[in-house]
């Protein structure tokens, strides 16, 4: 008699937990089918409503730039690939910065010569120097922010840099955690120099929570910050002139997914910056494949397309608003193309 019970216990404990798998399964199922659906009501709407560009647009140009490789025929293939964009901004990439803050001036011996002659070749342009490199989060190396002394050799690195003939300074730290206090002292630092020299402090900043304290719980998996409360980015855009959103590496399927989630963050973004700052919305001028970047569906198309519907919907008359496009050494002629037909003046 006990044997029995315990079978029957047994089976009933096993169609339990079948069912539970089951029920657990379909819910995951129904939340992602949820999720799709809401991105792709997100990318629905007239992208025209929104007017073109403003002229406030930007590209990030690579290392080659200040090193001396690039030739006066790239500079003339950049001056027609920019014809007939709002493109205002260049980021030319200026650094790495040393993991203590500071800047090596051999790795920009052509800065003074390649700033002259793009002032030639593409008038009323401003080329900013593109500073980054990697913060230090749970033992890895890298800039620790919350050193005052690393703080000061940022601020000395961008200021020798605005002494070699930049217009501004473009802040690329990653990655920086949610309520990073050390960034936003940073930022405080660089800002008040570029005020005193009346040039822009623009920041490459990432993605805002697409839902409620996203940030907190992705931690743990990515063991890095993916994403930022969109408190937090008030608070950093608020801190500088410019602040561009990251706004790829989605792990999105196919380029309807991609534009919704491009309209979502483009909505919280246009929410959460003040209209003193300037709001660019990253494009993905590159074709890497991997599991968080799919060429194929992260187009530089679907996400102009998706940041247009969601301004034309959220706050269609806002000037300080742009794009920029990463990166021009990756980017082909179908990315340009896309670039001037779908964001154009």
């Amino acid at each position: 008699m006990s044997r029995r019970l315990a079978s029957v216990s047994g089976l009933t404990w096993l169609t339990w937990v079948r069912r539970a798998a089951m029920a657990a399964a379909v819910v995951s199922v129904l939340a992602v089918l949820a999720a799709a659906t809401a991105l792709r009501l997100e990318y629905r709407g007239d992208p025209a409503a929104a007017g073109h560009s403003r002229g406030h647009d930007a590209v990030w140009l690579g290392h080659a730039w200040v090193d001396g490789r690039r030739t006066p025929a790239d500079l003339e293939r950049l001056r027609a690939h920019l014809a007939g964009t709002g493109v205002h901004d260049l980021y030319v990439h200026t650094g790495p910065l040393e993991h203590d803050g500071s800047l090596d001036p051999a790795l920009y011996p052509g800065a003074a010569r390649m700033i002259a002659a793009m002032h030639r070749v593409l008038p009323g342009v401003r080329v900013q120097a593109w500073l980054g490199d990697t913060v230090a989060h749970g033992g890895t190396a890298g800039l620790h922010l919350s050193d005052p002394a690393v703080r000061d050799r940022i601020r000395a690195s961008a200021d020798a840099a605005l002494g070699a003939g930049f217009q501004g300074v473009h802040l690329d730290l990653e990655p920086v955690a949610d309520g990073d206090a050390g960034y936003l002292e940073t930022l405080d630092s660089v800002h008040t120099l570029t005020a005193v020299r009346g040039v822009p402090l623009s920041v490459a900043v990432p993605q805002i929570d697409p839902l409620p304290h996203l940030h907190a719980v992705s931690y743990l998996p990515f063991s890095h910050p993916k994403w930022w409360s969109q408190g937090y980015f008030a608070q950093v855009a608020k801190r500088c002139d410019q602040i561009a959103v990251m706004a790829y590496d989605t792990s999105m399927p196919t380029s309807s997914l991609f534009g919704g989630y491009v309209a979502q963050q483009t909505a919280l973004a246009l929410e959460a910056t003040p209209q003193g700052t300037q709001l660019l919305i990253g494009l993905p001028g590159y074709h890497t494949e991997n599991m968080g970047h799919h060429g194929y569906a992260e187009t530089v198309a679907a996400a102009i397309r998706g940041a247009r519907v969601s301004l034309a919907r959220h706050d269609r008359d806002r000037e300080s608003f742009g794009m920029a496009l990463y990166v021009d050494f990756h980017a082909t002629e179908s990315d340009w193309t896309a670039f001037r037909a779908g964001w154009g003046t």
